[in-house]
């Protein structure tokens, strides 16, 4: 059974999960703690549940996504990894944080790139990867079939959609994407979101503005 805490971090007021199992083993998700304090209260969870991560896996590399991303990998030490596809984005995260004076420790390259066509293991738990570009290139949304979630990054949003006005954005592939990868998923699949509350794939194909 994999549980799923998340937290909301940073300027951008981004969502960053920890999925984890009975043996506590854990995929970290889109660290976005921005300073120490964020950082303590994520580290102290996870100190507190005596919580074991094997993986740092961000879902694009917007700097909201990756604030975090240097503080988990030096503290546990473990194998990160993104799309190649958003590897023009991750590199220019410092730049940007430059853009809107924010500070930015640059994270290590990751241990290797994501490959769709594999599944990501937690355990016993499998998780089908789907490639979903339009927010950036790269983006990717993590499903879980048996417990009926997706972490869709900045994807789709309850009653939204992620913004494809950004450098590698494009709003038809980001539209398609929804359609091709998760519009077919079952309606009470529920949807953690990169920003913003939770919804299911039900309440979005009814009435989610973006997609009619």
């Amino acid at each position: 059974m994999i549980q799923i805490q998340s937290f909301t971090f940073n300027p951008f007021q981004e969502n960053t999960f920890i999925l984890y199992n009975e043996h506590k083993e854990a995929i970290i998700i889109d660290p976005g703690m921005y300073d120490k304090t964020e950082q303590q209260v994520f580290f102290d969870f996870i100190e507190k549940e005596q919580i074991k991560p094997i993986l740092l896996l961000n879902t694009h590399t917007h700097l909201d996504h990756i604030f975090g991303n240097a503080a988990v990998l030096r503290k546990f030490q473990i194998p990160s990894t993104f799309h190649e596809l958003d590897k023009p984005v991750f590199n220019a995260a410092s730049s940007t944080c430059a853009l809107y004076n924010l500070n930015f420790e640059k994270a290590p390259e990751p241990s290797y790139y994501t490959n769709i066509n594999d599944t990501l293991l937690l355990g016993e738990d499998e998780f089908q990867l789907f490639l979903t570009p339009g927010h950036s290139p790269g983006s990717i949304c993590i499903y879980h079939a048996k417990q009926a979630f997706v972490i869709a990054g900045d994807v789709l949003f309850q009653m939204s959609i992620g913004r494809s006005d950004l450098p590698g954005g494009n709003h038809k592939s980001l539209i398609q994407s929804i359609h091709t990868s998760l519009m077919p998923l079952p309606d009470h699949t529920k949807v953690y979101c990169g920003h913003g509350p939770s919804t299911t794939i039900g309440i979005e194909r009814m009435n989610n503005p973006f997609l009619h």
